[in-house]
């Protein structure tokens, strides 16, 4: 796990005026957690893009505040749907023996190696992301997969694949182990497809995946509610078939 940290400064301005706070290059933020009240945040603008980059919804981050230190997943992040940056961040503080449940990403390598590819085969991504869990210390920040052995249409990568590094667990005890991460395809299936389903198929990765919708500012216990539809991160791109 990176060890990654940002400085938080308690903010007065809320509701509709903390929008303002973007214009100075801060970013609003509120911090959850403990049996404290929510806290209303704030931080510089470039510091805050690259940890909410570097750490997403899955890896801790190293909180300091009125120089205390409090360990939290990113719980939730607003993104302006034109300019793609981000407007509000909520954070849950977590403990560093307490078990944690999050998504962790998966990534595949060795795009482009692969023999399937070599012949002219398609290889794309099924599943992006698998639930698990364990303690901070323990969460790897993604699995990759090698796709490097994939070389027919009959191969493919699966959940049972995946090596679970010491101390993480699937979190579904139950979980499919035979569920499909990556699949081998023909072009022209794939058009086929396509072409039924009445279209051309859309590219995932050029689809805005956080929530573009504003986050209630009208009052400070509209601002720090914690119930809503959690966004996606930035999806792993799907490899797209070579147009012949």
């Amino acid at each position: 796990m990176n060890d990654i940290s940002l400085k938080l400064d308690e903010r007065t301005v809320v509701g509709k005026k903390a929008a303002g706070l973007r214009g100075e290059g801060l970013i609003p933020s509120v911090v959850y957690g403990g049996h404290a009240e929510p806290l209303s945040t704030q931080s510089a603008t470039v510091e805050t893009t690259k940890v909410a980059h570097a750490a997403g919804k899955h890896t801790p981050v190293h909180l300091i505040i009125d120089g205390k230190k409090k360990l939290a997943i990113i719980k939730s992040i607003d993104m302006d749907p034109v300019k793609h940056s981000i407007r509000h961040l909520a954070f849950h503080t977590i403990k560093q023996n307490e078990t944690i449940t999050t998504e962790v990403p998966i990534i595949l390598t060795g795009i482009g190696e692969s023999e399937a590819e070599k012949a002219g085969l398609v290889v794309l991504q099924a599943i992006e992301k698998i639930s698990v869990k364990a303690r901070p210390a323990h969460l790897p920040d993604s699995f990759e997969m090698s796709i490097s052995s994939l070389a027919t249409t009959d191969d493919k990568l699966t959940v049972a694949d995946i090596t679970l590094p010491e101390g993480v667990e699937f979190a579904d005890m139950d979980q499919d182990v035979e569920l499909v991460i990556a699949n081998v395809y023909e072009p022209s299936a794939l058009q086929a497809a396509n072409d039924a389903a009445g279209g051309d198929a859309v590219d995932e990765s050029e689809v805005v995946t956080e929530n573009g919708g504003d986050t209630p500012q009208d009052t400070q216990a509209e601002e720090t509610k914690p119930g809503g539809k959690l966004q996606n991160e930035p999806k792993q791109s799907n490899v797209d078939a070579n147009k012949k």
